[in-house]
């Protein structure tokens, strides 16, 4: 009778005894140097992949049409090396990055990057309004002004919060710069969400039925649902972030959910967007000029 009033109690001490082991070793583990470490070259081995496979895409792209300029597929794979380039830096010097003084630079260069990774990707989908306007004979003179407009802005206030972060660095300014790109990145999920599912709906009722509309229903269709889903993630991530300090993205003292939220919302999803995109641009064919006898 006695051992079976016990049993709950012992169950619970076990339980406690497990939980507070488990967290002994998160702790012992976000604290150790060689962890910290390890996790950080991986990341900057995996931006390093990315950046490369991207940097090689461009230089194909420019040598199959180099009469073309900037197109804006040559410009997103630029973006693509230039962010994860330096992704790859930031994650090599890690340990220089953590003593950077005052502390906004370090705010700054783990928060550009992301920036101009949501610019990278917003050029996607302004790409596909560009598609689905001119296919509805809809002008698209203010698409493009509205794109850098709205970049512009942007940049501007998130500029604004690090200079008021760097004057006066209260809690609640950096909550609002945290919930800022939150904003941000729900706004480009729900952006793509938009267009790339006006742009499917499109091609699936297309009547004419062939190869390449089939391959290009799925190429929009998995970019549509990656990129969607990486916003998201990022925009729910940086939410706990803001308000949970054990789960703090900005300094590089939990290298296990670092890897993580890097793996979700930059590394995975560009690697599989350029899998996806990687054909090439048809040759631009010159009709050789013929004189009239």
């Amino acid at each position: 009778m006695g051992r079976a009033l016990l049993d709950p109690y012992y169950d619970q001490v076990l339980m406690y005894g497990i939980v507070k082991n488990a967290c002994d070793w998160w702790d012992e583990f976000n604290s150790s140097r060689t962890s910290q470490d390890w996790f950080s070259y991986i990341l900057a081995a995996l931006y390093g992949v990315v950046t490369l496979v991207a940097l090689v895409q461009l230089i194909r792209i420019q040598l199959r049409v180099p009469e073309y300029g900037w197109t804006t597929q040559k410009l997103f794979h630029f973006l693509n090396v230039l962010v994860n380039g330096v992704r790859c830096l930031i994650f090599v010097f890690h340990n220089d990055v953590q003593q950077l003084k005052p502390v906004i630079v370090q705010h700054v260069l783990l928060d550009v990057p992301s920036l101009v990774f949501l610019t990278t990707y917003a050029l996607l989908a302004l790409f596909w309004a560009e598609i689905y306007y001119q296919a509805r004979t809809v002008s698209t003179d203010g698409l493009r002004p509205t794109f850098f407009a709205v970049n512009g802005i942007i940049y501007a206030i998130q500029k604004v919060l690090w200079l008021v972060i760097w004057w006066k660095p209260i809690p609640a300014l950096v909550i609002l710069s945290k919930m800022f790109f939150a904003g941000v990145s729900l706004f480009a999920a729900l952006r793509f969400l938009l267009y790339g599912g006006r742009l499917f709906l499109m091609l699936h009722r297309f009547p004419v039925e062939s190869k390449g509309r089939r391959k290009k229903l799925l190429e929009v269709g998995y970019v549509t649902t990656i990129c969607f889903a990486c916003f998201l993630v990022r925009c729910i991530m940086m939410c706990f972030n803001a308000f949970n300090e054990a789960a703090n993205l900005d300094l590089m003292e939990h290298p296990i959910l670092n890897f993580i939220y890097y793996l979700l919302v930059e590394i995975l999803p560009s690697s599989l967007v350029l899998i996806i995109l990687r054909k090439l641009p048809s040759k631009r064919v010159i009709t050789p000029y013929h004189p009239i006898q």
